[in-house]
């Protein structure tokens, strides 16, 4: 794998753990949700599309090689985007 492509998953894996905080602080509510089918079956929904679309998108990028570096990215731009974005959880709708 070549400079170009790995600047580019970094930057992609970042960028996706930004978007995964967002929607993990919009999908709230329903991640936490009283009844526990509803629970149960939310998180399963949120936690196996947010992975297949993850590797999806790595796939186009650079042929699904996953390195731990890229873990670490997912995990900067969640934090990154969840200090910006946890004002959504306060708010109802």
């Amino acid at each position: 794998m070549d400079l170009l492509v790995q600047i580019q998953s970094l930057v992609y894996s970042f960028v996706y753990g930004y978007f995964f905080s967002y929607i993990l602080n919009l999908n709230y509510q329903f991640l936490t949700a009283k009844h526990i089918v509803i629970r149960l079956l939310t998180n399963l929904f949120f936690v196996i599309d947010n992975v297949l679309l993850y590797f999806i998108l790595l796939r186009i990028i650079n042929s699904s090689i996953f390195h731990v570096y890229f873990l670490f990215m997912i995990i900067l731009g969640f934090l990154y985007g969840n200090k910006y974005s946890k004002k959504i959880r306060k708010r109802k709708f």
